[in-house]
């Protein structure tokens, strides 16, 4: 028995591989499946399952092309209508894989069709669970994204069986595998691990604590933000189907000329700018926005854009396959490709740049204690909500558009996220839309936190 997880962070997304005598079966894959065939291929076993979980909404899942590559059964547990050939699973029902059985149990909460899968071991033991977004380490799928077919209420009720009738009664050795670790927008507050134990969730997730179903339902639906606004369009192109990768990636790997790419500019086209933000800051085209690959990218550029618009990439060279790919695997099928030669081609021919202006948390002391600014902070209301500097205007990131029409183009921001990712995106968009005078602060809140600065936090706690 061979079972792996291969873990994506950028995506806050783990795919499972398991293998037993010459069979493999694939979790939950990423839209770019040559990984897994050569992996496969290495190990000289031939793929027969993809198991899904559900119907994801925060990544377009790559069974379909996996499917074509490897004959594999699409399997899919009770509920899942799609529009394309798969095979829909009973409750309880068992899947042979080389020596060992998977159990697809029906766990319906997060979606309708929501499936977990328990391995058992060449001796028939109960060995892992892979959860999906049914059961995460610390946390719960989320039960609100049917955009209106059903009530979050409802869903969440059905969790609620779920997890009493047919996780909360498994043994506490048993290893679980979610589909997601920290970072990813499925549930609240997921934990800092990606693996975990049946028993050490039912001793620390809330969610699998005693509790009334009243009490369940108002805890699990308490606080959920907004959901990224792809979300909803993956979910349909994960249950009806899509172009495959190399349609797209061949398709946005094209090397734009100058003209050509201020052609597409001129005419409306979003420019993305993958540089990390310490490159971006010194320079970039007015417009731009930022959406470093050395963050969460395609989660970042799924929230804040429409994967149905066209866009073009300024990318550092021998990046390009990199940025588009990732961008893919969130269903963005229209790149139109990207500047060929980068920033500098931009640059060398004498066009219009812009600039950020990044200052240290010690500058941010120094003004805020002398002067009168505004701090704007772009975190997560999670975040917002643990502590946050007095005074302080909160607009996060992802509902940055919406506030950027309540402040004064006039007025100078200071901005900072936790780190320094999200808060360049946020001043990449502020330039955008004609705010000169804002500042980026090093660091964020990991630094700022440290300063002799006046914060607000709830009551139990403490500066």
């Amino acid at each position: 028995m061979h079972v792996e997880q291969l873990y994506t962070n950028c995506l806050a997304q783990a795919t499972y591989y398991i293998e037993s005598e010459g069979e493999a079966a694939i979790i939950d894959p990423l839209r770019d499946t040559d990984a897994y065939v050569l992996k496969a291929q290495e190990r000289g076993v031939k793929i027969k399952y993809i198991l899904e979980t559900h119907f994801h909404a925060d990544f377009v899942s790559g069974h379909l092309d996996l499917a074509a590559k490897t004959g594999a059964q699409i399997v899919y547990g009770p509920g899942a209508s799609t529009e394309y050939k798969k095979y829909e699973a009973k409750d309880g029902e068992v899947l042979t894989l080389g020596k060992l059985t998977i159990e697809v149990l029906h766990t319906p909460g997060h979606t309708p069709e929501s499936s977990c899968y328990l391995l058992k071991d060449e001796e028939g033991k109960d060995y892992c669970l892979f959860s999906g977004d049914t059961l995460f380490v610390g946390d719960v799928g989320r039960p609100d994204l049917l955009d209106g077919k059903m009530t979050k209420e409802e869903l969440a009720s059905m969790m609620y069986d779920s997890l009493n009738n047919k996780i909360k009664p498994l043994e506490d050795s048993i290893i679980l595998y979610p589909a997601h670790g920290p970072g990813s927008s499925c549930g609240k507050n997921l934990g800092p691990e990606t693996y975990s134990t049946i028993g050490a969730q039912k001793a620390t997730n809330y969610a699998m604590q005693d509790m009334s179903r009243e009490e369940f339902i108002a805890q699990v639906t308490d606080g959920i933000t907004a959901p990224p606004k792809y979300f909803f369009e993956d979910a349909r192109l994960n249950k009806a189907g899509y172009q495959s990768l190399e349609e797209v990636i061949r398709a946005g790997q094209k090397p734009l000329s100058l003209n050509d790419f201020s052609e597409l500019r001129d005419a409306g086209i979003q420019v993305v700018d993958v540089r990390i933000p310490d490159e971006f800051e010194m320079g970039f085209i007015p417009g731009s926005m930022n959406i470093g690959l050395n963050g969460q990218y395609a989660i970042w550029a799924g929230t804040l854009l429409n994967v149905h618009d066209p866009l073009v990439l300024v990318c550092p060279e021998g990046k390009e396959e990199e940025a588009v790919t990732r961008l893919a695997r969130v269903g963005f099928d229209s790149i139109k490709g990207y500047l060929h030669g980068g920033f500098n081609s931009w640059k060398e021919a004498g066009n219009e740049i812009d600039m950020v202006i990044s200052i240290t948390p010690e500058e941010l002391q120094l003004d805020y204690k002398h002067s009168d600014i505004t701090v704007l902070d772009v975190r997560k209301p999670g975040e917002w909500d643990t502590c946050h500097l007095e005074n302080a205007v909160f607009g996060s990131l992802q509902d940055l558009e919406k506030t950027m029409e309540e402040l004064d183009k006039d007025q100078t921001y200071y901005v900072h996220c936790a780190g320094g990712y999200r808060s360049m995106i946020a001043c990449s968009m502020m330039k955008a839309k004609g705010f000169d005078k804002v500042k980026n602060v090093y660091g964020g809140w990991s630094k700022i936190k440290e300063l002799d600065l006046p914060k607000v936090m709830p009551a139990k706690q403490t500066a």
